[in-house]
């Protein structure tokens, strides 16, 4: 069963079930690309049924759109934000047209929805238009990036979520793991003493600051263009339209949205979109460097690291029985890399635009929602199956304390760099421990020596009754 439909181009069957239309069945023999659908993106769904309701009531207070009309327009938008009909936005993620693909199959879903509440069939648009009501007083130009801002907004409160839990999850182990010394490392090799809890904690707070810097970001994208229509000089929009849409979509979505003092200049600058790009970038870096390290204090478990251990998930191999691998921070390393990509692309994406539009936003923003998600996942389940089951291997970290030239640094405030040296030169060639050497050859009595080197003063400065220097006989 099918009905039938006209544009610029022509007739064409529409399937009688749908709710999209002419327009949309179009892009969808036009692009498939990647055989993502638009509904992959739900909060971009939702935010462009935001701008619809919110460009219907303006309309109205306007005298603009008739009241019945607006409402029924203003239903079906509501419904569509609380996840009706989301499987009808079926255009591809990449599609050409700067997103009209996008804002066209949005006006056609909710035209056709808003004639259902009216009492009409789907298609009968003499009663109720995609274009002359449902996208009235707009143009893709202004609605589309409006859209993916406001669905970056929502999208952008998950993973700050997911990373101030993370972050959490990391200083509860820093804690447990407070009094725990270990041999911290730079480039790998033995450097000074540290607690298990000094570097989780550490984790902790660059998870704390990338939070915060999506906070920044965040703020950078409430800047909208509604209003401009085509290029930013409001062509066909009434001129209090501009006001009362940004207001009324501050209402309906909680999010304070800031009309452009300059919608030219809006309309076609994506800079907003490259700054929350590095920004998730840079969280994505650090998400795996962290990844990096977890792998590697946990490689072993005989022949590696061992220091901790990670909770095993799953069997580790098909032909090595009893191996397990750190799959969770595995999974987390490869989000970063697609991030990375992701980050690259929206870089080009936006270098690419010409004059009064950008139009490869569609692409700039599939790869920004992408990126989000990946992320939320990739922190809630590193949180989940990973940090919150992280065990120290105490025993292992004692001995490799213990043994570790490292700790010399810690006698350098009483013995001298020089004397420092020469003993960790003699324990590395002889495997004897920094301690046994120390009190050999005089140059620290027991009780200094045990104070310098109790586990509690091994992370700080700690005084000494001056030493006398050591004989030179």
């Amino acid at each position: 069963m099918s009905r039938t439909e006209h544009d610029l181009l022509g007739d064409r069957e529409v399937p009688s079930d749908a709710y999209y239309g002419i327009h949309t069945l179009r892009a969808t023999e036009n692009f498939p690309i990647t055989g993502i659908p638009l509904s992959i993106h739900p909060d971009m769904v939702a935010a462009l049924a935001a701008v619809k309701q919110a460009a219907a009531q303006s309309n109205a207070n306007l005298g603009l759109l008739p009241a019945r009309t607006a409402g029924a327009i203003v239903q079906a938008c509501e419904e569509i934000r609380t996840g009706a009909l989301h499987d009808q936005f079926v255009v591809d993620v990449i599609q050409g047209g700067a997103g009209t693909s996008s804002n066209m199959n949005t006006n056609e879903v909710v035209a056709n929805r808003a004639l259902e509440l009216l009492g009409h069939a789907r298609g009968s648009y003499e009663h109720l238009h995609p274009l002359e009501h449902v996208n009235l007083g707009q143009s893709t130009n202004d609605v589309y990036p409006t859209a993916v801002k406001v669905g970056l907004q929502v999208a952008l409160t998950r993973l700050q979520s997911a990373l101030t839990g993370l972050a959490e999850g990391f200083a509860l182990k820093s804690a447990e793991f407070a009094d725990v010394l270990k041999i911290g490392r730079t480039q790998l090799q033995d450097a000074v003493p540290m607690t298990l809890g000094q570097e989780l904690g550490a984790f902790a707070l660059m998870l704390d600051e990338d939070s915060q810097r999506l906070g920044e970001a965040a703020t950078l994208i409430s800047e909208i263009n509604l209003g401009g229509t085509a290029i930013g000089t409001g062509l066909n929009a009434h001129p209090e339209y501009a006001g009362r849409v940004r207001d009324h979509l501050a209402a309906i979505t909680g999010i304070d949205v800031v009309t452009a003092s300059n919608l030219v200049e809006a309309t076609q600058d994506v800079g907003a979109f490259v700054q929350l790009s590095g920004v998730l970038k840079r969280t994505a870096v650090k998400l795996s460097k962290i990844c990096n390290d977890l792998r590697l204090l946990s490689s072993g478990p005989r022949a590696g690291f061992g220091e901790i251990t990670l909770p095993p998930v799953q069997a580790g191999s098909s032909i090595m029985p009893g191996k397990v691998n750190p799959v969770i921070p595995e999974v987390v390393n490869q989000i970063a890399f697609r991030v990375v990509g992701n980050d690259l692309t929206v870089t080009m994406a936006a270098e690419g635009g010409q004059l009064q539009l950008n139009a490869f936003e569609p692409i700039i923003a599939h790869c920004l929602f992408e990126t989000i998600e990946l992320l939320t996942r990739g922190c809630t389940v590193l949180r989940e199956r990973c940090v919150a089951g992280i065990e120290a291997n105490v025993e292992h970290l004692a001995r490799t304390v213990e043994a570790s030239i490292g700790v010399v640094t810690a006698l350098n405030p009483h013995i001298g760099y020089t004397a420092a040296t020469a003993i960790a030169e003699e324990a590395l060639a002889t495997g004897r421990t920094v301690a046994a050497l120390v009190l050999e050859r005089g140059l620290l009595t027991q009780e200094q020596l045990d104070r310098v080197m109790h586990p509690g003063n091994l992370t700080r400065s700690v005084s000494l009754t001056p030493v006398p220097a050591p004989s030179t006989r």
